[in-house]
């Protein structure tokens, strides 16, 4: 069983490694992953019995720990736990400057009381400062509380580094206060001059202030991390529209149950998941599939929950509803993918396991190293608390998961779900893209490539085959009905089906077949041989009359997706390699390779023998990315180093894969790889940048350039720079939101020509009766200057225009022809 906690408390990458390890060590428990980012922990289980106990290990290690559930009390915590942050930022702000105005003001020449001034009140200031102090110490007090207790547990972390640094500095103040009181008492007033002037009380305040901004600022930048996640719970409508009973009722979102009829109008946000059962409407369906254009839905068409009816209205039927939507599953998908654990991840936790303890050793050893080396105790501090503060692993903690968390969000908003890091991580690394043919590389369903009329002219038979295959539910039937979609043809009577071969019927009194080549064979019918059309993929559907005369053939095909070939080119420009496998023979599969663009086929290839092919790949050498929607993929998409499913695909096949295309483009494809490419570059960055800062940080902190350029940090100085570096290194990552898909409607390659096509407008139509006035309302459209195309469903009432011809126009012409425009 798999469990999600909220964790509070930790504050850097050594937090982390310690909840995982108090975790791990707890019975029943498989797997344990902290996300610092998030402040969550996923946790691998044998059952809930042992949730207590975790809950009870990590409050023993200095933190807490509950299981996820109730979103708004989590948001309502998060709110609360940032109001917080901010009002002790603005109370420690207020007695920082005062403290800085009593410390700093003799060197600015500001206006000072007479009292401050003087060896002989030398307490008095001393005093005076202590009680500024004390007020932003208390304010900060949980810096104390959690350290200290983290090093007694001996898993020191980040703010055992800040407790140290600026309770030493504390701690040296105070001590200072009795020297300056002894030395005042014997009369040595070079003693009382010199601690006056290095009391460190203000480097207490002040590093203890400074990494509270930080971290407030740090806070605000992360969040903005998660907008992602945030943005798509958003979508989600707070009400539904329902009919019960009879009755029309605004219910909660939650109240809605599957079987409910849920009402849309224009504007409204679509609830959750069901089937239209009347109506129809043009939904934008951007936020979840990435698709630019909105989509035309009628009668017996699937909706998803959170896309808007930009025009129309239906009722629809809920089949899904709750934590089952399409957009509950996208969430949690997002959520487990930024929560998971890149391998790249692994050197950084290593790190953070043992790099606080160093650091205090290392700040131990520059406190005696300067004091052996005789530069006093002052200077000795000051080295060792700049030592310590300037050592933050936030930055090292952060690196990797926030940079994950936003790709993998980025790629939620452009229809790209990554299930977790690791594919994430692998899929940069890529050199070979497997393609699956069939419903990959092309649409997956036959369209008719030419008609071959002999004995009657082409739009006859395209007559006699639609009056033929209205009644048939085959895919070429279908593939004709479409073709045949704005001419008018006859019923068919005594409508006869020969399975695997065809079907005849009656049409104008006259007994037609249509079918393959063995129909025609079986009622003795000489058809002539398409060799070089079957050997390209096309497949001939012969027909005949019941007299044995040949009409001609129509073929049809599964052609390529429109942007296919396009898709293969980014990929191959992007250095992978592309490789189609197909179980269709070889011809076949190289007229679909050579028009994509691919040249490595694997053809002829069984179901059950495509898992085999990616193993091959993989013994080669190849770091292997299989792109599949079939159930018969879903072998192979499990073997591959990263499966991809595309999203208009089978739910088995979706299950098995690493990766989603929500859209059935391939263009995603090319964006994904990309956008792993940008986000392990990103982390990378942020890595370097952690790693860099430390190695130099260090160092300049310990002070072991002083004696040759005379550097010194102060640790005020310190603790700012630890603060910019978690800050720079969240804000670096933030840029992959920003990450721009290259889709064909981009500038770059934008195709005047193919989006004039491309471009529909649907209208639906009132008093269209019959075939006639279907094609009276198609001539009218294609009369309108900019129509490419207009086909009506007498069904639906509607009229789909292609083109780039003015709305208004369309309407007149239709209204022109004696028909109502509806909308």
């Amino acid at each position: 069983m798999k469990f999600r906690f909220i964790v509070t408390g930790m504050t850097c990458a050594a937090c982390s490694a310690r909840v995982e390890k108090v975790t791990g060590a707890v019975p029943g428990v498989q797997k344990a992953e902290v996300n610092l980012l998030a402040g969550t922990m996923d946790v691998v289980a044998e059952d809930s019995s042992v949730t207590k106990l975790i809950e009870k290990a990590v409050e023993n290690a200095g933190y807490q720990a509950y299981v996820t559930g109730e979103r708004q009390k989590e948001q309502k915590e998060v709110a609360a736990d940032t109001e917080s942050i901010l009002k002790r930022i603005i109370f420690s702000a207020v007695f920082l400057f005062a403290l800085m105005y009593f410390t700093m003001g003799h060197m600015l020449h500001l206006p000072l009381p007479a009292w401050y001034h003087g060896k002989e009140n030398a307490l008095v200031a001393a005093f005076l400062q202590m009680c500024l102090t004390l007020p932003v110490i208390y304010l900060n007090r949980s810096y104390y509380t959690k350290g200290l207790k983290a090093l007694f547990h001996r898993a020191p972390n980040m703010d055992s580094l800040i407790a140290v640094g600026s309770g030493a500095a504390l701690v040296y103040g105070i001590a200072a206060i009795f020297r300056m009181a002894y030395a005042m008492g014997h009369g040595q007033w070079e003693t009382v001059e010199l601690y006056r002037e290095n009391l460190y009380f203000e480097s207490a305040a002040m590093i203890l202030t400074l990494i509270s901004i930080g971290k407030f600022l740090e806070s605000r930048a992360k969040g903005k991390a998660g907008d992602a996640v945030k943005k798509l719970m958003d979508l989600r409508p707070e009400t539904a529209v329902v009919l019960r009973d009879g009755q029309r009722l605004t219910v909660p979102i939650d109240n809605v149950v599957v079987g409910d009829r849920v009402v849309i109008r224009s504007g409204d946000r679509i609830a959750v998941d069901g089937l239209i059962v009347s109506g129809h409407g043009t939904l934008d369906q951007s936020a979840i599939t990435g698709e630019s254009v909105p989509v035309s839905k009628c009668e017996g068409e699937q909706v998803i929950a959170a896309t808007v009816c930009t025009e129309g209205y239906f009722e629809y039927i809920a089949q899904k509803v709750g934590e089952d939507t399409t957009l509950s599953q996208i969430v949690r998908m997002v959520e487990e993918a930024g929560g998971s654990k890149a391998p790249i991840a692994r050197l950084a936790d290593k790190v953070a396991g043992f790099f606080v303890p160093v650091v205090m050793a290392i700040a131990l050893a520059t406190c005696i190293g300067w004091m052996i080396a005789g530069f006093g105790v002052e200077f000795a501090l000051n080295c060792a608390i700049c030592v310590l503060v300037i050592s933050c692993p936030c930055a090292l903690g952060l690196a990797t998961p926030v940079a994950i968390m936003v790709g993998t969000g980025r790629g939620a908003a452009m229809g790209v779900l990554f299930k977790n890091a690791q594919a994430l991580e692998t899929l940069h690394k890529a050199d070979t893209v497997v393609l699956d043919k069939t419903g990959t590389l092309t649409t997956g369903r036959p369209q008719v490539t030419g008609i071959i009329p002999a004995s009657v002219t082409a739009e006859r038979l395209l007559q006699i085959a639609a009056s033929l295959e209205e009644k048939s539910e085959h895919p070429f039937a279908k593939a004709i009905m479409q073709k045949a979609d704005g001419i008018a043809y006859s019923e068919c009577i005594d409508f006869t089906v020969f399975p695997g071969k065809g079907v005849s019927g009656t049409v104008d009194g006259r007994r037609y077949f249509g079918g393959s080549r063995t129909l025609m064979d079986s009622i003795c019918v000489q058809v002539p041989d398409f060799a070089e059309l079957t050997n390209t993929g096309n497949t001939p559907l012969y027909f005949a009359d019941d007299e044995g005369t040949y009409l001609g053939a129509i073929i049809a095909a599964d052609v390529l997706k429109t942007d296919s070939e396009s898709a293969v080119q980014m990929l191959q420009t992007q250095g992978l390699k592309v490789v189609m496998l197909t179980g269709d023979n070889s011809a076949t599969a190289k007229s679909i390779a050579d028009a994509s663009g691919i040249d490595e086929v694997f053809s002829d290839v069984l179901p059950g023998d495509k898992a085999g092919v990616i193993q091959k790949l993989r013994q080669d050498g190849r770091i292997v990315v299989m792109v599949g929607d079939g159930i018969n993929d879903a072998p192979a998409l499990v073997n591959a180093d990263v499966g991809i499913a595309i999203g208009t695909g089978t739910d088995i096949a979706m299950e098995s894969a690493d990766v989603v295309l929500m859209q059935g483009s391939l263009s995603a494809l090319a964006d994904a790889v990309r956008l792993s490419k940008a986000t392990i570059t990103n982390i990378k960055q942020n890595l370097f940048w952690a790693f860099f800062y430390n190695a130099l940080g260090i160092p300049l902190a310990a002070g072991l350039f002083y004696p040759i350029f005379g550097l010194l940090l102060s640790p005020m100085v310190g603790a700012a720079a630890m603060s910019f570096s978690s800050f720079f290194v969240v804000t670096n990552a933030l840029r992959l939101r920003w990450f721009k898909p290259t889709l064909k409607q981009t500038e770059e390659n934008f195709n005047p020509i193919q989006e004039v096509k491309t471009m529909e407008t649907v209208i639906y139509v009132d008093g269209m009766m019959c075939k006639h006035c279907k094609a009276h309302v198609e001539a009218a459209c294609k009369g309108v200057p900019g129509t490419v195309d207009a086909v009506v469903d007498l069904e639906k009432k509607c009229v789909t225009v292609t083109g780039q011809s003015d709305v208004e126009a369309l309407k007149k012409a239709i209204t022109d022809a004696g028909y109502d425009v509806l909308s």
